[in-house]
């Protein structure tokens, strides 16, 4: 296992969380120095805030665990390609490296503005895609 893959699965984990929480199951997990500092997963039913995604619980948890805005040192792995409000957020925090696991065709960033990351973000797409997709997609299909 490679340690995108181990990282990824941290993130599934946080998934898992949110779909016990009934929320849209999608998780990260922020990564700097070789290790996890921040976990999270969709918060936006539980909070009623449309705003509460996996990433921007995830940027907040991060930054204030070391008192910086910034995360230029920092990888954030998420199991769904972020939206365009996150890719944004994430540029604003200067993430050094992102890694999803699978992309999102209807709302996905790259859809609408595949620049909206942070020019020297480096974006690693497809880790573990199919069971990041498996688990959002079983969300829906049992909603429906």
């Amino acid at each position: 296992m490679t340690d995108h893959e181990k990282f990824m699965a941290e993130a599934l984990k946080e998934a898992q969380k949110a779909l016990e929480e009934d929320e849209v199951p999608i998780g990260a997990v922020v990564v700097c120095e070789g290790k996890i500092i921040a976990r999270a997963h969709n918060l936006t039913e539980t909070l009623n805030d449309s705003t509460a995604h996996a990433e921007m619980q995830a940027i907040t948890m991060a930054t204030n665990s070391f008192g910086g805005k910034y995360l230029n040192n920092c990888t954030l792995y998420v199991t769904m390609e972020p939206c365009p409000m996150c890719a944004a957020a994430l540029n604003w925090a200067q993430l050094k490296v992102l890694v999803y696991g699978a992309s999102d065709p209807k709302r996905g960033y790259s859809q609408y503005e595949p620049n909206l990351l942070h020019p020297k973000c480096e974006v690693i797409a497809g880790i573990s895609s199919e069971n990041c997709g498996e688990i959002v997609k079983n969300f829906f299909k049992d909603k429906r």
